[in-house]
């Protein structure tokens, strides 16, 4: 979904919210409890977006219904989130799950584990995206969610993270889309935390150290700050290299391409 220049700033409104508190281990897995309690009911997700009703009333309901089920940091988010104005209760509740997604990356952070959980999602949803057996089950609505995270979590027990695997059994529900899209999404918060840009790197074989090193510096340099690297092995790839560095598309040879990039984007 597209969001609106209001909304996007109502979320870093959000985003400051959090970032300001040193955050409880709870905190993640509440916030997602939050955000399933309120997509599950079409009532409160009204309730929490009507625009006659004011913010101190939304406010006020927030807390009398979930004071003492979550503890305060979460309960204080959503409150803040509530007596915002929303073009619908999917955007409340997306904007809730946007914050519980980073108070997990956060916490990964917290412990110098964000780059680890970082490659894990992204090798993770690269495997996925090379079953097509794997790709169907976690798309396959006909299977209760529960049945299709705890195939994620199987999958990775003892492979990741802690942080990896509840971020990856959180984005098989992919309410709005897919899990790969899902995933991605995650990576890119990631990438803000640690205020870097992500570069999705085609290739069709594998890169050296050297070549990489070198790649990252010319990224780096066209966007004017720090660039991860996610590599996808292609034989396919016309000209042997195919770059996505946000709305940019670099394809064909690669010290042409960059080249020119790099005067496009002066």
């Amino acid at each position: 979904m597209t969001l609106s220049a209001t909304e996007e700033s109502r979320q870093g409104e959000l985003d400051k919210v959090l970032d300001s508190q040193q955050l409880d281990f709870a905190t993640p897995g509440e916030l997602f409890a939050l955000v399933d309690a309120i997509d599950s009911q079409s009532a409160l997700k009204r309730a929490f977006t009507d625009p006659a009703a004011s913010s101190q009333a939304k406010q006020g309901l927030a807390r009398r219904l979930f004071e003492g089920k979550v503890g305060g940091q979460a309960l204080d988010l959503l409150v803040q989130a509530a007596g915002l104005r929303w073009r619908s209760g999917r955007s409340l509740v997306d904007a809730v799950e946007r914050q519980a997604v980073r108070a997990e990356l956060s916490s990964a952070q917290a412990h110098g584990q964000l780059d680890e959980v970082t490659d894990e999602l992204f090798r993770f949803a690269q495997t996925v995206q090379g079953s097509p057996e794997l790709r169907a089950a976690l798309s396959d609505r006909s299977r209760p969610l529960s049945g299709r995270q705890e195939l994620v979590r199987n999958l990775l027990a003892g492979k990741a993270t802690g942080w990896t695997s509840s971020l990856a059994s959180r984005a098989a529900a992919g309410r709005n889309r897919n899990f790969e899209t899902t995933v991605d999404g995650y990576l890119a918060l990631a990438a803000q935390l640690r205020n870097r840009d992500v570069a999705k790197v085609t290739v069709a074989r594998e890169m050296t150290d050297e070549q990489k090193a070198r790649l990252q510096v010319a990224l780096s340099s066209i966007a004017g700050r720090q660039v991860d690297l996610q590599f996808t092995i292609d034989p396919e790839v016309i000209g042997g290299v195919r770059v996505e560095l946000g709305n940019e598309i670099i394809q064909g040879t690669i010290a042409d391409r960059l080249e020119q990039a790099k005067r496009q984007l002066g």
